[in-house]
């Protein structure tokens, strides 16, 4: 209980008055306040915790008690906690103080809330929606409040999205997409340059915002996985686990360790499969075809040997709440795979590193130092990449715990630094699988238990290979989701590709771009 001294320190320096302090379950803490001490209180736990807004949501409880309720999470790494501050806001008048004019990383939070709930954070200066186009959706229509109605379209009053203009002599601006010459998601650049370098890159997203927060209310807990798994394809495993994770601390429910490891094994395939993609596509942006076939040769090992294992090339069905759906009983399939995996991967680190010409292109481009880094709210690879060592499976440990394993750190934070990270990353991941595949053949051969089933709230997360995503719900007593709240790394991390292309030359975008390997519908929920 060492934390409560932590946040008492913080209620004496600031003054403040809390409410309640409530341990929901072993890893999660909720703090009530009042609305004139939430702001107060988020910015000491900020500072206190070295931790970015993680998550910044809202829920409508206006028919159970009249109000709308926001929660406020931040990481807690010494304490292997998520701190969560809580407060009521008046359904007559759904405003707040914006807290990201003290802490930038709550900004699209509260532009999502603004747009989805009609909850107003004064005095934040930019309100334009994130996945609401404002030409096909008319205002005054939130779809997470729990009587929304579809909008009549004939009647509907659109306008048009306001662009940040970079005005001067010599300033061009090029606009590129939503629609791109590629297989890629849809996504607006408006890059401003003056001659070749960028000076400023605009980001617009949400072409493919689905509703998918609001497709799993008033869907059965249990039976929601499949929702999970298509929030963002090339991370179903890991959305999956964190919203299984979720169902189980609201259950209390104590997963069997054999199936921990099954998990382990798979978030890590998961992993190696999309560093590897991620590599052949740095190649690929400079021009350098020859190691990018060799990676898409290696991702398609490993695929089929997803397949082989689970009976799916991107390891859907497998996770179940409480465990998992079946057991993975050819580990030597998987021993000897990764020997022929592991040769190919060492082939291409060998073919692309001392090429000279490959280096020039991602040396010291696309930098973002790690003070942006930290006051964005950069998390994972993109984070690490930058000095800040932060990764979920070391913090909850769990059965990471039960071995060693190195988080892969680079200080430079530009694209050769993104591309060591994915490199040492894959090779920590193989000497994992092998770890875990050691130590699930000394244990009890047992898949899941039943979940004790009840009602609550609580939060799930994984460290996918993008970073930690994140899955906080709520569920009545009949089983049903009330609110699921999703955060995927890209959310946080869109805004840091617009400020790493800064001062390149519109060219390294797309390897700047690649470099990030961002999630369009992960972030367009």
């Amino acid at each position: 209980m060492g934390y409560l001294s932590a946040i008492k320190d913080i209620e004496y320096i600031l003054g403040i008055q809390l409410l309640k302090i409530t341990e929901n379950n072993a890893y999660e803490v909720y703090i009530d306040v009042q609305e004139n001490d939430f702001n107060k209180l988020c910015f000491g736990l900020h500072q206190r915790l070295n931790s970015p807004v993680e998550m910044f949501f809202a829920c409508d409880q206006r028919q159970e008690r009249g109000v709308f309720v926001i929660y406020c999470a931040f990481l807690c790494a010494e304490y292997r906690k998520w701190f969560f501050v809580r407060m009521d806001i008046a359904q007559e008048s759904p405003k707040f103080e914006s807290l990201a004019k003290e802490i930038y990383s709550a900004n699209l939070f509260e532009r999502e809330m603004n747009e989805m709930f009609g909850i107003v954070p004064l005095g934040n200066p930019d309100l334009r929606r994130l996945n609401l186009h404002d030409e096909v959706w008319p205002q005054g229509y939130f779809p997470l409040r729990k009587d929304f109605k579809k909008p009549i379209t004939d009647s509907a009053q659109t306008a048009q999205f306001e662009f940040n203009k970079i005005e001067g002599e010599g300033i061009f601006e090029i606009p590129v997409g939503p629609v791109h010459a590629g297989i890629i998601g849809p996504g607006h650049f408006r890059f401003s340059v003056a001659g070749e370098p960028i000076i400023n890159l605009e980001i617009r997203l949400g072409f493919t915002h689905r509703g998918a927060e609001k497709l799993f209310e008033g869907k059965t807990a249990l039976k929601a996985i499949g929702l999970s798994e298509g929030v963002a394809g090339d991370t179903a495993f890991a959305n999956s686990l964190a919203y299984c994770q979720a169902i189980e601390n609201i259950s209390a429910s104590v997963v069997p360790e054999y199936a921990l490891y099954l998990r382990g094994i798979c978030l890590e395939l998961e992993r190696m499969y999309n560093h590897v993609s991620g590599i052949g596509g740095i190649a690929i942006d400079v021009g350098y075809s020859f190691p990018a076939m060799l990676a898409a040769i290696i991702k398609e090992n490993i695929l089929c040997l997803n397949e082989s294992i689970t009976g799916s090339r991107y390891l859907k069905n497998f996770n179940k709440v409480g465990g998992v759906s079946k057991d993975i009983k050819n580990k030597d399939l998987i021993l000897e795979s990764l020997k022929a995996i592991e040769k190919d991967f060492n082939d291409l680190k060998s073919t692309l590193i001392p090429s000279v010409s490959f280096m020039d292109r991602v040396d010291t481009t696309g930098v973002l130092i790690k003070k942006t880094t930290k006051d964005l709210g950069i998390v994972g690879l993109a984070a690490r990449a930058s000095g800040i060592s932060r990764d979920l499976r070391k913090i909850f440990g769990g059965i990471y715990e039960k071995v060693s394993f190195n988080v892969a750190k680079e200080e430079s934070g530009d694209v050769l630094a993104r591309l060591n990270v994915r490199l040492s990353e894959f090779s920590e991941s193989v000497s994992l699988i092998r770890k875990f595949i050691e130590r699930a053949q000394k244990t009890e051969n047992k898949l899941f238990v039943e979940s004790n089933f009840k009602d609550g709230f609580g939060l799930g997360s994984a460290e996918s290979w993008r970073g930690p995503i994140l899955y906080w719900l709520k569920i009545d007593n009949s089983g049903l989701i009330q609110r699921c709240k999703i955060v995927d790394p890209s959310f946080h991390n869109w805004q840091g590709l617009s400020y790493a292309v800064l001062g390149n030359i519109v060219p390294d975008f797309p390897v700047c771009n690649k470099s990030f390997d961002l999630s369009y519908p992960g972030n367009d929920l």
